[in-house]
């Protein structure tokens, strides 16, 4: 199963120079839930925001740049082949950003797994729409702001409809 996790705002945006938008604790321990144990694919510049290799997962990183190289992480040229070495290690693969890995790869996407923060930002990257003809909405479990989280949030699970 190929799993898209992202969080986004109520204009599917996602980050701006290459941060995300908002600290949320509660956030960050449900993507390690999702993600630990797993293969995680992302972008060179998503790589670089996080700043190192996460701990109990496989970082495939997606980078045009040849001359590129970071220890302990496997660099690819493209999404296929990412997708590729991440099915050899598990057949549960989660694909964590930027804005131009999840344009290529919502059309191969399974499921979503989405952080809807309560919350219109200024951004320069965002998340594709999300075509309700192509994703149903199975779960949705709401938090509040509190002293740590600074936005209310709500996890929203997406599964693609069946086609008829």
């Amino acid at each position: 199963m190929t799993t898209i996790v992202v969080a986004m705002g109520e204009n599917n945006e996602i980050g701006s120079d290459n941060q995300l938008l908002w600290h949320l604790p509660k956030d960050l321990k449900h993507f390690k839930d999702l993600t630990s144990g797993h293969p995680i694919i992302m972008g060179r510049k998503t790589y670089e925001s996080i700043g190192k290799a996460l701990p109990n997962r496989t970082s495939i990183v997606v980078s045009r740049k040849k001359d590129w190289f970071e220890e302990g992480i496997l660099i690819v040229g493209s999404i296929k082949e990412a997708v590729k070495f991440a099915k050899k290690i598990d057949e549960d693969i989660f694909i964590i950003g930027g804005g131009n890995i999840y344009e290529q790869t919502i059309d191969i996407a399974d499921r979503l797994e989405v952080t809807l923060v309560k919350a219109s930002l200024k951004a320069d990257t965002f998340f594709p729409s999300i075509d309700a003809k192509i994703w149903v909405k199975t779960d949705e479990i709401c938090h509040e702001k509190d002293e740590k989280n600074q936005y209310d949030f709500c996890f929203q699970t997406y599964e693609k409809a069946e086609i008829k």
